[in-house]
C-alpha cells in the first residue's frame, strides 16, 4: 500500500512484542512509502506507548527523518466542530 495511516497513536501501551512489530513496519517502510500518524500525545510522552526506550528512540528517528511534522495543539479538532455546529444550529 502506498500510504499507512496509524491514528490515536498513544491510548494504549503497546507490549514488547507489539512495539517490536510496528517498528519493523516503520523501517520497512522508510524512504519507500508514506506514513501518517495521528496521536494525542507529544514525542517527549512516546515512552509511555513504546515502554522500551530504545525502541521508541529508534521509532522516533525512522518516523522523523525528513518528515512533515504538523502539530494541532493540545485542543480537540472533534469536539471543536461539534461545538460550532450546535452553536450554528441554535442561532
Amino acid at each position: 500500500m502506498d500510504l499507512f495511516c496509524l491514528d490515536e497513536l498513544g491510548y494504549v501501551k503497546l507490549d514488547r512484542h507489539g512495539a517490536e512489530l510496528l517498528f519493523q513496519i516503520f523501517t520497512e517502510r522508510e524512504e519507500r512509502h508514506g506514513i501518517v500518524i495521528a496521536s494525542n500525545r507529544p514525542f517527549t510522552e512516546w515512552d509511555q506507548t513504546f515502554t522500551d526506550k530504545r525502541l521508541c528512540q529508534a521509532s522516533l528517528d525512522r518516523l522523523t527523518f525528513e518528515a512533515h511534522i504538523i502539530e494541532t495543539g493540545t485542543h480537540s479538532f472533534r469536539l471543536a466542530s461539534t461545538t460550532a455546529k450546535r452553536r450554528a444550529a441554535a442561532a
